[in-house]
C-alpha cells in the first residue's frame, strides 16, 4: 500500500513519506519553498476563477492526495476542498492545491504515530462550518475518533443539504460521528474486545448536546427527525453520550 511501518519506543509509526516525495516530483515542485499551513483559513474556495490549463494534472494531484491522508489526517480538510471541483477546476483551486504540496514538501516525515495502550475509550470529536460554501451555502463538517490515544478514523466532508441553522448543521455531523463509532464498536465486537462503556461524542454547540437527550420535538427540528432520533436512541440505550467541549479547546 506503500505505508511504512516503523516500531519505536511509543509503538508503531505509519509514513508515507516516499509516496509523498513521488506526488511533489509528479507536481514538479520538490525544489518550492515549504509552507506552514496547508490551507488559507481567511477564505473559502468557490467556483470562480480561470480554467486551469491541464485538467488531467490537476485531477491526478488532487487523487494523489487524497491517498496520502490515509496517514496524514492533518490534510483531509484541504484536500476535500481542492477535490470538490475535480470537474471544473480554477486557477485559485489549483493554487489551493499547490498550497498543499508546499505543506507537504515541509513536512515529509509527518505520519500517523499508533500508541500501544491498554485504555480501550472510544472517544469522537465532531465539528461544523455552518453554510460555509460561499457558491452553495452547504456546511461542511468533519469528526475524528480516538481509542485510547490512538486516531483511528476522520472524516471532512460536504454536507449534502442545506442546514437552516447551527444546530442543525453540527446536529448532522454529530450524527456522522455516532454512525462512525457504531461501526467501530461493532468491528471491536467481531474482533473480540467488546466495549464496555459508553462512547463519548465532544461537539461544541449546546443546542446538539440538548437535542440529543430532549424528548421533545420542535417545529424547527422536524426536518431532521432521521438524524436526531438515531442518535438519541443510542443515548437512550447508553452506547453514546455526547458532551459540550468549548471551542477553543
Amino acid at each position: 500500500m506503500g505505508v511504512s511501518v516503523t516500531r519505536n519506543t511509543s509503538g508503531m509509526f505509519l509514513s508515507q513519506q516516499k509516496y509523498a516525495t513521488e506526488v511533489i516530483e509528479r507536481a514538479c515542485m520538490l525544489t518550492c519553498n515549504p509552507c506552514r499551513t496547508p490551507v488559507d483559513t481567511d477564505s473559502k474556495l468557490a467556483a470562480a476563477g480561470d480554467p486551469v490549463s491541464d485538467l488531467t494534472l490537476y485531477r491526478r494531484l488532487a487523487g494523489a492526495l487524497q491517498y496520502l491522508t490515509f496517514t496524514r489526517p492533518d490534510i483531509s480538510y484541504a484536500v476535500q476542498q481542492v477535490c470538490l471541483f475535480m470537474h471544473d477546476p480554477r486557477e485559485p483551486h489549483f493554487s489551493a492545491l499547490k498550497r498543499i504540496l508546499r505543506y507537504v514538501r515541509g513536512t515529509l516525515t509527518s505520519g500517523l504515530q499508533l500508541y500501544s495502550s491498554t485504555t480501550s475509550s472510544l472517544v469522537a470529536y465532531s465539528d461544523a462550518d455552518w453554510a460555509g460554501c460561499p457558491t452553495t451555502r452547504r456546511s461542511t463538517s468533519g469528526y475524528c475518533v480516538f481509542l485510547g490515544n490512538n486516531l483511528l478514523s476522520w472524516s471532512s466532508k460536504r454536507q449534502f443539504t442545506l442546514s437552516r441553522s447551527s444546530a442543525e448543521a453540527e446536529y448532522r455531523g454529530v450524527a456522522n460521528a455516532v454512525a462512525e463509532t457504531c461501526w467501530l464498536r461493532n468491528l471491536l465486537r467481531e474482533l473480540h474486545t467488546p466495549l464496555s462503556t459508553a462512547t463519548i461524542v465532544y461537539c461544541d454547540n449546546v443546542s446538539v448536546v440538548y437535542l440529543s437527550s430532549n424528548p421533545v420535538q420542535h417545529q424547527r427540528t422536524k426536518h431532521i427527525e432521521i438524524d436526531i432520533h438515531f442518535v438519541r436512541d443510542l443515548v437512550t440505550t447508553g452506547h453514546i453520550r455526547v458532551l459540550h467541549v468549548p471551542s477553543h479547546y
